[in-house]
């Protein structure tokens, strides 16, 4: 048998990684990630801003020391995939290339474009709690709402496979590669008012941080105060704060299932538990959107029959650099440009404010998200901005935020304005 490539792309993992499971039958093996930031959004965005390079790095960093652990390495690359896995293949006489399948127009060109250059492809669909074969409804009919979506499980009952455990031992390295330095990682950003500061060991981007994360979350028992808090602007404790990880693919939902189900075992479930895995379903809901409409989300209409999207670039400016005069929504840009974060409920402010108030195009909404933020995933930034958009699966068609009203509920004291009222 010949050497495999293993291609890392959002599951930089060992644990619980079905795809690198599948190709550990090989003679060699080398993991390897693509660093290719270059690529234009089309929007005067960076693809990759500091935030979640610098993040990235961790999680790369953390991978490589577990690889090491097992006898193997990780090889980081500089290019367009297409372009340098072949090469790569060709050096170390590899034919055969195995990764996680990521729905999303761009991820999927790259895989065609991997085939024509005449590699073998194998995808291995991992990303989601559910796997899409233990849906009780083909993907061609997943329901176009996502409570009728919930409803259809709730009832068939389906449960998420238990996490496979990470291989003790990895193939040897093809004898062709030649080990290279990693490009220089971007230092992370120490602001002291984040709400995630990844600055800190505790909010590292590696799957080692992510399992100790999660696991003193619950040893808290925080998850019982989840729904009572989740609408808070700012703070570690108030949300689960498992998004970066699971954007990354540091922590597999399928695990982080499993530890909420041992802890509701041990101190009981709540409405606010359930909460969390409420969550989680979204989350999947949005990856098997992808798997039925594909490209159609990254059309300026979506799914809706609206007409384009209107678009005022001097104002788009202004929203991004928390320079529209309205308090909570540049608070909210300047927590996002300073620290890679923001609270959902803010993202869903800012999102209505760039849409309706400001007349931006929900797309360069979308772009900025994906430059700034470090749990940024195509499936769920897509979504929630075609669900706010009205352009989605909202079956009010649009969720339209007033400001001002939304700073009296969750600031009425005005904390979190002053906290970020400036850069």
């Amino acid at each position: 048998m010949s050497a495999t490539l293993y291609w890392l792309r959002q599951d930089l993992r060992l644990d619980d990684n079905l795809a690198l499971l599948a190709a550990c039958g090989c003679a060699s093996l080398l993991p390897v990630y693509c660093h290719y930031p270059t690529r234009d959004s089309g929007w005067d965005c960076p693809r990759l801003g500091r935030h979640r390079a610098a993040f990235l790095g961790q999680a790369l960093d953390s991978l490589a020391a577990a690889l090491r652990d097992r006898g193997s390495a990780l090889c980081e690359l500089q290019g367009p995939p297409e372009i340098v896995l072949p090469a790569l293949a060709r050096q170390v006489g590899a034919d055969r290339v195995v990764c996680e399948r990521i729905a999303a127009p761009e991820e999927e060109a790259e895989v065609l474009a991997l085939r024509q250059a005449g590699l073998q492809v194998s995808e291995i669909w991992q990303s989601s709690l559910y796997l899409p074969e233990q849906l009780p409804f083909a993907i061609e009919r997943l329901p176009a709402v996502f409570t009728d979506f919930r409803r259809a499980l709730e009832q068939a009952g389906p449960q998420p496979l238990p996490p496979q455990n990470a291989p003790t031992a990895l193939p040897p390295l093809p004898a062709g590669w030649t080990p290279r330095e990693p490009p220089p990682r971007t230092p992370p950003a120490i602001e002291a008012r984040s709400s995630f500061p990844y600055h800190l060991p505790a909010c590292h981007g590696g799957e080692t941080a992510a399992r100790a994360h999660f696991q003193q979350y619950l040893a808290r028992g925080l998850p019982h105060r989840y729904k009572a808090t989740r609408d808070r602007l700012y703070g570690v404790d108030f949300s689960s704060k498992l998004s970066p990880w699971l954007a990354s693919g540091a922590l597999s939902p399928r695990r982080a299932w499993q530890m909420l189900k041992a802890f509701e075992a041990r101190h009981g479930a709540s409405e606010g538990s359930g909460w969390i895995g409420f969550e989680l379903l979204w989350r999947d809901y949005f990856r098997f959107l992808h798997l039925r409409h594909g490209a159609r989300l990254y059309h300026a209409t979506g799914l809706s029959a609206l007409p384009l999207p209107a678009h005022d670039a001097a104002a788009f400016q202004r929203w991004r650099q928390g320079e529209t005069g309205q308090p909570l929504v540049d608070a909210a840009m300047r927590e996002l440009s300073a620290s890679g974060y923001l609270s959902n409920r803010l993202r869903q402010v800012a999102a209505s404010y760039l849409i309706y108030e400001c007349g931006g195009d929900w797309r360069a909404g979308a772009a900025w998200f994906e430059s700034q933020l470090i749990d940024y995933d195509a499936y769920s930034n897509q979504g929630n901005w075609l669900y706010i958009a009205g352009r989605g699966t909202d079956p009010r068609g649009g969720r339209r935020f007033n400001p001002e009203r939304q700073a009296a509920e969750h600031d009425a004291q005005g904390r979190y304005r002053a906290l970020w009222s400036t850069a």
